[in-house]
């Protein structure tokens, strides 16, 4: 079923990963997520351009690398469309881990903590209890 464009990609300028990841990361992230599903499509190439004011190359770029990797198709004339999720069992579990999540971010707020200091204290803890899995 094509549900017509379900993704809104948007850019961090300060994250220090080029636009095209950006957009791939995004893709693969709504695929993970369950957000996006098999038939939906992308944004067209000129609504991304124009909404992110980004060379059409770049969005080009993402999605040749998306189609390489057999997430997505294009469809010439008609736009580019989801061909395999990366959705799993674990799906299910995704509501109460981000009513948790949100807790936490509640209170990481409340404690102070801007958006970037809240992403850099989730990203050293997630590298440091990746690692201690691996010992």
């Amino acid at each position: 079923m094509n549900r017509g464009a379900v993704i809104e990609f948007h850019l961090n300028s300060r994250s220090g990963v080029s636009a095209y990841l950006q957009l791939v990361h995004q893709v693969r992230q709504a695929l993970r997520l369950g957000l996006l599903l098999e038939g939906d499509q992308l944004p067209t190439v000129k609504e991304v351009v124009t909404r992110l004011a980004i060379n059409p190359n770049t969005v080009l770029k993402a999605y040749r690398e998306l189609e390489y990797d057999g997430l997505v198709a294009a469809r010439p004339g008609i736009g580019t469309f989801v061909t395999k999720t990366l959705s799993d069992a674990s799906l299910a579990a995704h509501g109460l881990l981000r009513q948790g999540l949100e807790r936490w971010l509640g209170k990481a707020r409340r404690a102070g903590l801007d958006d970037e200091s809240i992403e850099a204290l989730f990203q050293d803890t997630f590298r440091s209890a990746a690692q201690e899995d691996v010992a």
